[in-house]
């Protein structure tokens, strides 16, 4: 065990999950956390509204692989359950297309099997079975070899998984042809092939790789009591209670240098934070852009902007739906998905956009007495701090998303409640060197995966989390990527430490992460 001494100072910059999730492992081995965020509370993309005084969550609404949050709980000496009450959801989701037709995806994958043979068709089923068996597949090849992993080569994945076990997750397929082989029906290939998005990826263009995210859900999926904030909330007052700290509404202008490694961070207001190691928060971009100084921006690869992932247009707010039964989750799929991304890779956002609604108060299909919050959100172009860049106005945003209701039959009635749009450009100044790019960088190509910074970078000292650096997306990725940082800093700190003279030798008693996918 690594003895921590009152000089061994971590400052995390951003309190998102990745950031949240290592400063509670660094709490819970005797660190000085402290964490610093320029909001004015935890969860960073994992944000909250307020609408007509009521809290809406207004990011991330899917929780998958709770076994992550779990173990990480654990590894701090708390009862994850007791402090985040989860109910699991008998319906994935609900899809509707344009036709008129609606499937429900289960938690029960034999109840799932049924929908789709009423659906499509005894041999759909058949095709439906074989392709759940292919992403459970490839999801167990993986996780061990490449998503707990710190650094993960394609050398090292064949080394360590083999070259036929690295063949069979079909990197150099794309997740649209791929779904082809299980799925003739179009309907239901569109249907899988949108799990490309929770990468902000395009499902013409990521590997069909990605197929493991469909076993990652029928793994379950969790509503969070009080909503998906509240995790971040709970992570909060875990590391409070372990003593670390948190400064919100405070800007990080630069990382501190010296002898050729972190001594810690200079706030916009001029104050000087003295740490021994930094935990970057921060997207990949803002680094490699110099928001964070000259000396960081030298620690990770710049990433070209037509490398970014999918921004999004979304609307929270209360009202009350009519026509189509929404369900906790509902999609709503655009008549023409080709048509749709090739909008997206041309920069524009699409007349006939696929919409995704997240009915926020409901458990089942019934709707909750008078109004109800809701998310909607369709995908939308990173090219939010690009002057010029021809993305949508208000009036357009809401008329585009009230289109793409209306040609499935649904209508919303808003009350007197306000509802709050965010476009591209607001998410590029809610996320500074971003552009509004909510994933990091888009999962396009074999390699795409492996592209993304590790847990060290280039600078000593300076450690990196979030959805822009390896495993990649999603809540339980970036609480891995956190997870990932801080074992990378404590191996460092041990290795300093018995370096020093008169250190006591000794190593880290660190578990190993548990299973993890994409949220």
């Amino acid at each position: 065990m690594v003895h921590v001494t009152s000089r061994d100072r971590a400052v995390v910059i951003g309190a998102g999950i990745g950031g949240l999730s290592a400063a509670l492992l660094l709490a819970a081995r005797g660190f000085a956390v402290t964490v610093i965020e320029a909001a004015e509370g935890p969860g960073g993309k994992m944000r909250q509204l307020r609408v007509d005084g009521h809290a809406l969550d207004a990011g991330p609404t899917v929780f998958t692989l709770k076994a992550v949050f779990e173990q990480l709980f654990a590894e701090a000496g708390l009862d994850f359950a007791a402090r985040v009450p989860l109910r699991r959801l008998d319906v994935l989701a609900r899809h509707g297309w344009p036709d008129g037709s609606r499937l429900d995806l289960h938690a029960d994958r034999q109840a799932s099997r049924d929908a789709i043979g009423a659906f499509a068709g005894a041999e759909a089923a058949r095709l439906y079975a074989e392709f759940a068996r292919k992403s459970e597949a490839i999801c167990r090849s993986l996780e061990q070899s490449f998503m707990q992993a710190e650094r993960p080569s394609p050398l090292g994945l064949v080394r360590q998984a083999g070259i036929s076990a690295m063949l069979r997750t079909q990197p150099f397929s794309t997740l649209w042809k791929a779904l082809g082989r299980f799925f003739p029906d179009p309907r239901l290939r569109q249907l899988f092939g949108r799990y490309a998005t929770y990468c902000g990826s395009s499902p013409f263009r990521a590997p069909a790789t990605l197929m493991l995210i469909a076993h990652v859900e029928q793994d379950g999926v969790w509503q969070i009591e009080g909503g998906m904030h509240s995790l971040a909330r709970a992570m909060q007052a875990a590391i409070e209670e372990l003593g670390g700290l948190f400064r919100f509404g405070s800007r990080v202008s630069a990382i501190e240098t010296g002898h050729g490694r972190t001594s810690g961070v200079r706030l916009a207001d001029g104050e000087t934070i003295a740490a021994d190691f930094v935990v970057s928060n921060a997207d990949r971009e803002a680094l490699a852009g110099g928001l964070l100084g000259r000396d960081a921006a030298r620690s990770v690869p710049p990433l070209a902007r037509e490398g970014r992932s999918l921004s999004a247009i979304t609307l929270s707010g209360r009202g009350r739906f009519e026509g189509f039964p929404l369900h906790h989750h509902t999609v709503l799929f655009s008549g023409d998905y080709p048509a749709e991304f090739a909008a997206l890779d041309r920069g524009t956002v699409p007349e006939d956009p696929t919409l995704y609604l997240c009915a926020l108060d409901r458990h089942g299909p019934a709707a909750p007495e008078g109004e109800e919050s809701f998310l909607m959100l369709i995908n939308a172009p990173a090219r939010g701090d690009e002057a010029g860049a021809g993305l949508p106005e208000n009036e357009t945003c809401h008329r585009l998303l009230s289109q793409a209701l209306a040609r499935h039959g649904l209508t919303l009635n808003p009350g007197a409640a306000a509802t709050v749009l965010t476009r591209p450009q607001d998410f590029a100044a809610l996320f500074p060197g971003t552009g509004g790019a909510l994933y990091g960088m888009a999962t396009h190509g074999a390699m795409a995966s492996f592209q993304r910074p590790g847990s060290r970078s280039r600078l000593p000292g300076l450690y990196l989390t979030g959805g822009s650096v390896h495993p990649g997306p999603g809540v339980p990725m970036v609480a891995l990527s956190g997870r990932l940082a801080a074992e990378a800093l404590i191996r460092d700190r041990a290795s300093m430490r018995r370096s020093l003279p008169g250190a006591t030798p000794g190593g880290i008693a660190m578990r190993s992460a548990p299973t993890a996918g994409s949220g």
